[in-house]
């Protein structure tokens, strides 16, 4: 008897076969062999997944849902959490997601009660659900068990499976010799780490895994600056981030080459000795010879041929042609040709420089910018837009530039040579709208310059630059090529006439750049930045009309003017004094919550569709004295969101004999009626109204 009870004791654990989950097979191992009466060992749970597939991390990132364990234990036992291993990074078209492929096993703490009874056997089971991916993502589960011995002291290790979850423990990011800050600056965060592992060749590889999948914007590079004593990370901030309450720290994994630590950085300064001594520095980036100068010598040629073929790339081809247009009226002038050919080369280099100087500047503060990085600028978007759409109405014939600008732009139909400055402006406005494009052998060219230092990365934006200024140079000191096109003649007018629409089309893919920024204040500024843009062109053109005919112009260059200074100031509305105040969406019972509560709140009923709410919040309700105020006095800020229909918002508004929106309620702190506030606001208005709510005079 005594020796039936010594063998169940060290009986090896007994597991179901693996279950078949589709395109992964899942088991429950143990680490141990059994388990001792208030004793604890390590289980895991094994998958073998089908080559080509995978499963995901705690944070599975852009997409995908993590694997889970819905545990049923006997009376008195418990489970720990997973202990996730760091995860692969997989990239998925715009998507990045984090998980795991073949084989990989998912330790859990499992600690037995003090009551277990040596020589009896638990039943563990467990719901495994996994989102198993590939090209397309299929859910699946598997109900798994493991029946584990229980002796007088723990068994001895497994030996088929005590290696690999010992591996997979000691791998696995733990707290580790490192300190971490988070620093917001502007739109984007720097996380700084200091400490030994820091400091190590795996540093290079540095990449930062957090746990809320809404803390960063995953798909984006995580730019790394070494430092003496540790590394700086910058990263793109996720919409955890844009809301009104940030995360006062990031949690997550930093994985440096080998080795990955748990890190949580709080945000503040950043930490002394985490950077300033530059990207490390990147052989790979350009396939080529060992030497700096073999690497040199191919990202010259790589940017060459890159800025050829930025020639065929949608965003430019509005420009050349236009420009190509206006070669023809020289083509039988060789010598006025070549001026406009090098005037062009020298305005497309030129412009490059002067982006690469600015790309590499704000990389060294820190900034995580990259080529095109001017079109994340909404300013930078509008003026290009409207720039764009002046240079469209001027082709279409509603205005000629005048007497002291037609050289300059050269798009009067009767002009007889273009200007030098012109020829350099539309190789910088090229080069402008060429900013997001990216063309087969510009990418690595790029990366590569990146990577070092001001002087030999300015020489491969040099190569880019004459890259794509070759065609059309090459073209104007070509006199056979240019003895082959037609003489001037009335079909260039009509010609000139079909290139509008292009730049039409280049005017509205800018518009729907910005779109996608989500700013729909923004989007409504610049439309009617657009329209009024084009009044101002058509009164410019009624005036130069007037002049030839010999009537008074004045009235025209008024209209125009005040129309171009609304234009300008609707696009480059300033955000300077603007205050982001935390708001939360309106719902009756949270606010009848907040007024039992005996706090002041306002609400304001909007929609992204009526223009006197969006004037409002904007003049009024942006500013730093209203922030300050309710900050003061305590007020809740609440929106009514009525862009969709709503039935809560309606019933609200019928309330107060209100038909739409606005309209802009303060509740007291002390109970009562709201105060229903006019339709037009002031900052003045709701700040008295913030302090009468909090019962102040």
């Amino acid at each position: 008897m005594l020796l039936a009870g010594l063998a169940l004791a060290w009986a090896a654990p007994t597991a179901a076969a693996p279950v078949n989950a589709g395109h992964l097979q899942a088991e429950l191992v143990a680490q141990q062999t059994a388990i001792a009466p208030g004793g604890v060992i390590h289980l895991a749970l094994r998958q073998t997944i089908e080559p080509g597939w995978h499963t995901y991390w705690r944070n599975p990132g852009d997409s995908g849902e993590a694997t889970t364990l819905s545990w049923t234990l006997p009376p008195g036992w418990r489970a720990g959490d997973i202990v996730w291993p760091t995860p692969q990074r997989m990239r998925t078209g715009p998507l990045m997601d984090y998980g795991y492929t073949g084989q990989v096993l998912l330790p859990v703490t499992i600690a037995a009660p003090a009551s277990a009874r040596p020589g009896q056997a638990a039943t563990l089971q467990a719901l495994a659900e996994f989102l198993v991916c590939k090209d397309i993502c299929v859910p699946a589960e598997a109900r798994l068990s493991l029946v584990l011995p229980v002796a007088a002291r723990t068994g001895p290790p497994d030996p088929t499976w005590d290696p690999a979850i010992a591996r997979a423990l000691a791998e696995a990011p733990r707290p580790g010799p490192l300190k971490a800050s988070l620093t917001l600056m502007g739109q984007s965060l720097r996380l700084s780490i200091v400490g030994a592992p820091a400091t190590g060749p795996g540093r290079d590889q540095a990449y930062f895994f957090p746990y809320d999948s809404a803390a960063i914007d995953h798909a984006q590079p995580q730019s790394i600056d070494r430092g003496r004593a540790g590394l700086t990370l910058t990263l793109t901030p996720g919409s955890a981030f844009k809301s009104g309450r940030p995360p006062s720290s990031l949690t997550g994994v930093i994985s440096l080459g080998n080795r990955a630590y748990e890190i949580t950085a709080p945000v503040g300064p950043p930490l002394t000795g985490a950077g300033g001594l530059g990207p490390p520095a990147s052989a790979a980036s350009v396939a080529g010879g060992g030497g700096i100068a073999g690497r040199l010598g191919v990202a010259v040629a790589f940017a060459f041929l890159g800025g050829l073929i930025l020639n065929l790339m949608p965003c430019v081809f509005p420009i050349l042609s236009m420009k190509a247009a206006a070669l023809t009226r020289h083509a039988h002038h060789p010598g006025e040709a070549r001026i406009q050919g090098l005037a062009f080369a020298f305005g497309v280099v030129a412009t490059f420089l002067v982006l690469a100087g600015l790309l590499i500047a704000a990389r060294a503060a820190g900034q995580a910018v990259g080529w095109g990085f001017q079109l994340q600028s909404p300013i930078v978007l509008a003026l290009l837009s409207l720039l764009m759409l002046l240079v469209a109405l001027n082709l279409s014939g509603v205005f000629e530039v005048g007497a002291g600008l037609q050289a300059l732009a050269g798009q009067a139909p009767g002009a007889s040579h273009e200007s030098v400055l012109g020829g350099i402006l539309t190789g910088a406005l090229s080069v402008a709208v060429a900013a997001p494009c990216s063309a087969p052998f510009m990418a690595s060219a790029v990366g590569f310059a990146l990577t070092q230092g001001p002087i030999l990365a300015l020489v491969v934006f040099v190569a880019l630059g004459l890259g794509m200024a070759a065609p059309f140079t090459v073209l104007a000191f070509a006199p056979g090529l240019l003895a082959r096109l037609p003489k001037p003649g009335a079909w260039m007018d009509g010609l000139r006439k079909v290139l509008a629409f292009p730049m039409y089309a280049t005017s509205a893919w800018l518009l729907w750049v910005l779109a996608l920024r989500g700013d729909p204040t923004k989007l409504a500024e610049l439309l009617a930045a657009l329209v009024l843009t084009a009044f101002a062109a058509w009164a410019y053109g009624v005036a130069q009309r007037a002049r030839i005919e010999g009537r008074p112009p004045w009235a025209g260059f008024g209209a125009a003017g005040l129309a171009a200074a609304f234009a300008l100031a609707a696009a480059v509305w300033p955000e300077a004094g603007a205050a982001e105040i935390a708001a939360q969406p309106y719902a009756p019972a949270t606010l009848e919550a907040l007024r039992a509560e005996g706090k002041p709140v306002f609400v304001n009923f909007t929609a992204a569709w009526c223009v006197t709410c969006q004037v409002n919040e904007r003049v009024a309700l942006s500013g730093r004295a209203v922030a300050r105020a309710f900050q003061r006095d305590g007020v809740v800020y609440m929106v009514g969101d009525w862009t969709k229909r709503d039935a809560d918002i309606a019933q609200a508004l019928g309330d107060h004999g209100r038909a739409g929106v606005p309209l802009y309620l303060m509740y007291g702190a002390g109970g009562g009626d709201a105060e229903v506030l006019p339709q037009i606001l002031t900052e003045a208005l709701v700040v008295k109204a913030a302090d009468r709510a909090a019962g102040k005079s």
